[in-house]
C-alpha cells in the first residue's frame, strides 16, 4: 500500500481513537464515581489502555472505510462530471456538424459552379445540384449518364489524358470544351481537375458555364479580324493611291524638269513651267505627308539610329530650302558650333522634322531671314541636342499655339487658306520626336516671328571612316546600255529624254514577260524595273531573271524604279534580288546618281 495513504488514514484515525478513549475515560468515572460512589474502582490508565487496544483497529477500518467511500464518491461525481461533459461536447460537436451540414447543402444548393466527385473506377460519387442549372439534368439523372455523354469524342479523350496525369494532392489542371445541354443547346463549360491527396484517389471536378465568355471571345476575335482587315485594306489603299498619284507625278514633274532646263524657252514660258514644278513639288509633299501620317497612326515608324553629323544635317536642310527661300528675297543663316559632335540617332528623321521647320519658315515668312541653330550639351557619353528654326513671319496667337502640333490643323482657316497645306507636317514632326522620347514645341509672337525647336537625347558616335564612293553625273561617252521595263509609255519617254544627253544607251520592254527575254536575248549593264506591270510584275520578272543568271553565272544590277515607296514594299524588292530602290517621282539627279553607280560608269566632272 501506499504510504502516503497509509500515513494520511493514521493521521484521520487518530482523533477517532482518542474520541473513543476519551468517552470510556468519561464512562468509566461517572459509573465508579459519580454513581457508584466507588472512586476505588476508577482506573484510567486501565480504562485509558483497554479502549486504546480495542479503538485503535477499530477506527483504523471505519476511517480505511469512510475514505473508501469518499474516493469512490468523488470518482463516481468525477465519471459522471467526464460523461455529462462528453455529453455536453457531443451534443456541441453534433450541432456544429448540423450547421455545417445545413451551410454546405446551402451552398451545394445555391452553386452556380457544379462540383462532382468520381471514383477511382471512373464512377459517380457526388454531384451539385447545380447541374440542373447547366444542363438542364436533375442531380440524380446526371448521376445515371455515362461518363462520355453531352461531350464529342475528341474532347473526352482530351479531358481523359488530363486525368491520367494528375497526381494526388497536385495543383488542378483546367480544360475549356463543348457540351450539350438536355434540350440539345450547344455550351461551353470550364472544368478543373484534381485527385484529392488524402490517398483516396477521388477525383475532384469543378465545372462553370463560360458560354458567354466564349461568345465575347469569338466576337473579339471577329472584330480583331475586321480590323485586321479594315488595316489590311487601309494599306493596300494607301498603297494604291501612292502608285496611282506618284505615276502621273512622274511624268508632270520629269518633264516639267525637262523643260525647266529647256533652253528653248521664253522667260514666260520658263516662268509657267517653274510654276507648274513648284506645284509638282507641293502636290507631292502632301502625298507624302498623308502617307507618313498614315503609317504614324498606325504605329508604324520604325527607327532606325545610326552616325550622323547634325552640322551636316543642318546644311542639308538649309539646301533643300534655299532655292525658294532666295525666290522670296529671305535669306537662309546656318548657325552651328564648331563643337559639334556626331551623334547617333534615326538622322533622315531628324532631317525630316528640320526640313519640316524650314518649310513652314519659308512659307509664312515673306521678308526678312531664316535661321537654322544647332547646340548640343555632351553628358559623358551621352549628348542633349537641341534644333532651333528661327524665322520672321506672322507668327501665332497664343490661343492657337496648342493645337499647332494636331494633325490637318493650321492656325486658322485664313491661313489655310492663304498658304494652303494639310496641316501635317508638324503632327509628323511631333510624333517622330515623341517616338525618340524628346520634345518638340514652339515660342512665338504674333506679327513677329516663330522658334519651333526640338530636343532629344542620345549616345554620341563616331562616322564612318571610309571614304564614300564619290558619285558623279554620267558624262556624254559614258556608253551605259540600259534595260527599261516600264508599262507607262509616258514615263518610258521621260527616262530616253533624261539619259539621251548622257549618252545612255535605253532599250525598253513594256511588262516583266517581256523584260525577261530582253534579258535572255541580250546584255545590259543596268535593268530599271517597274513594279506593277501587266502579264507579270516586277517582282516575278527579278527572280525569273536571277534565276537565269544563276545558270550562267552572271548577275546585271536591277533596280527598282517604282511609285512603291513604303518600308516593306522596298524590302520586297530587295528580297526579290533587286539591287536598289528608285522611288517615283524620278529625280533626275538621283536617276543620273544611281545609273553611273550601278553600271560601274563614274566619271569626274
Amino acid at each position: 500500500m501506499n504510504p502516503a495513504i497509509v500515513k494520511d488514514r493514521i493521521f484521520k484515525t487518530a482523533p477517532t481513537v482518542a474520541l473513543i478513549v476519551g468517552a470510556a475515560l468519561a464512562a468509566d468515572y461517572v459509573l465508579n464515581v459519580l454513581l457508584l460512589r466507588r472512586p476505588e474502582h476508577f482506573t484510567p490508565l486501565t480504562t485509558l489502555a483497554i479502549a486504546a487496544v480495542v479503538a485503535t483497529p477499530l477506527a483504523y477500518w471505519l476511517t480505511s472505510q469512510r475514505m473508501r467511500v469518499e474516493r469512490m464518491r468523488d470518482d463516481l461525481a468525477d465519471s459522471v462530471r467526464a460523461k455529462q461533459k462528453a455529453i455536453e461536447d457531443a451534443e456541441e460537436a453534433l450541432a456544429k456538424y448540423r450547421e455545417a451540414d445545413r451551410l454546405y447543402r446551402l451552398l451545394g444548393d445555391n452553386l452556380t459552379d457544379h462540383v462532382a466527385l468520381w471514383s477511382p473506377k471512373g464512377e459517380r460519387l457526388y454531384s451539385s445540384p447545380s447541374i440542373y442549372r447547366i444542363t438542364g439534368y436533375g442531380a440524380e439523372e446526371f448521376m445515371a449518364l455515362p461518363p462520355s455523354a453531352m461531350v464529342s469524342a475528341a474532347d473526352f479523350k482530351r479531358v481523359q489524358g488530363i486525368i491520367r496525369g494528375l497526381t494526388p494532392g497536385g495543383p488542378p489542371v483546367s480544360a475549356d470544351y463543348e457540351c450539350f445541354r438536355k434540350d440539345g443547346t450547344a455550351i461551353w463549360l470550364e472544368s478543373s481537375y484534381s485527385l484529392l491527396g488524402d490517398g483516396s484517389k477521388i477525383l475532384l471536378v469543378t465545372s462553370r458555364d463560360i458560354t458567354e465568355r466564349k461568345r465575347l471571345e469569338l466576337d473579339i476575335a471577329k472584330a480583331l479580324e475586321l480590323a485586321e482587315g479594315a488595316s489590311a485594306a487601309k494599306s493596300d489603299f494607301l498603297a494604291n493611291m501612292t502608285h496611282e498619284l506618284r505615276t502621273p507625278l512622274t511624268a508632270i514633274i520629269g518633264f516639267a524638269e525637262v523643260l525647266r532646263r529647256s533652253r528653248g524657252l521664253n522667260k514666260t514660258a520658263a516662268r509657267q513651267v517653274g510654276h507648274i514644278l513648284d506645284a509638282s513639288h507641293t502636290l507631292l509633299s502632301v502625298v507624302n505627308d498623308v502617307l507618313d501620317f498614315s503609317r504614324l497612326e498606325a504605329g508604324g515608324l520604325e527607327l532606325d539610329p545610326g552616325p550622323f553629323d547634325p552640322a551636316a544635317m543642318a546644311s542639308s536642310c538649309a539646301a533643300l530650302v534655299e532655292e525658294r527661300a532666295t525666290a522670296k528675297g529671305i535669306q537662309v543663316v546656318v548657325r552651328t558650333s564648331e563643337s559639334l559632335r556626331p551623334m547617333n540617332l534615326d538622322g533622315p528623321r531628324l532631317s525630316q522634322v528640320l526640313l519640316n521647320f524650314l518649310s513652314n519658315a519659308v512659307k509664312f515668312t515673306a521678308h526678312g531671314a531664316i535661321t537654322v541653330a544647332l547646340s548640343q550639351v555632351v553628358e559623358g557619353d551621352q549628348a542633349l541636342l537641341r534644333g532651333e528654326v528661327i524665322d520672321t513671319g506672322i507668327g501665332i496667337s497664343p490661343d492657337n499655339r496648342e493645337a499647332i502640333f494636331d494633325r490637318f490643323s493650321q492656325a486658322d482657316a485664313a491661313v489655310s487658306r492663304r498658304f494652303g497645306g494639310t496641316g501635317l507636317g508638324l503632327a509628323i514632326s511631333r510624333r517622330i520626336i515623341e517616338r525618340m522620347d524628346g520634345r518638340i514645341g514652339v515660342d512665338s509672337v504674333e506679327g513677329e516671328g516663330s522658334t519651333f525647336w526640338f530636343e532629344v537625347r542620345g549616345p554620341l558616335a563616331e562616322l564612318p571612316t571610309l571614304e564614300a564612293e564619290a558619285v558623279s553625273p554620267l558624262s556624254a561617252e559614258a556608253g551605259v546600255r540600259l534595260l527599261l521595263v516600264e508599262d507607262n509609255a509616258v514615263n518610258r519617254e521621260l527616262i530616253h529624254v533624261m539619259l539621251e544627253p548622257f549618252g545612255v544607251e535605253v532599250e525598253t520592254a513594256n511588262d516583266g514577260v517581256a523584260g525577261v527575254e530582253a534579258m535572255r536575248q541580250g546584255h545590259y549593264d543596268l535593268v530599271l524595273m517597274d513594279v506593277q506591270m501587266p502579264v507579270m510584275d516586277g517582282l516575278t520578272a527579278t527572280r525569273e531573271i536571277r534565276a537565269m543568271e544563276g545558270a550562267r553565272g552572271a548577275a546585271t544590277p536591277i533596280v527598282a524604279m517604282t511609285a512603291n515607296v513604303l518600308p516593306e514594299q522596298i524590302a520586297n524588292c530587295l528580297a526579290a534580288g533587286m539591287d536598289d530602290h528608285l522611288g517615283k517621282p524620278i529625280n533626275p539627279t538621283k536617276l543620273l546618281e544611281v545609273v553611273a553607280r550601278w553600271s560601274g560608269r563614274v566619271h569626274a566632272t
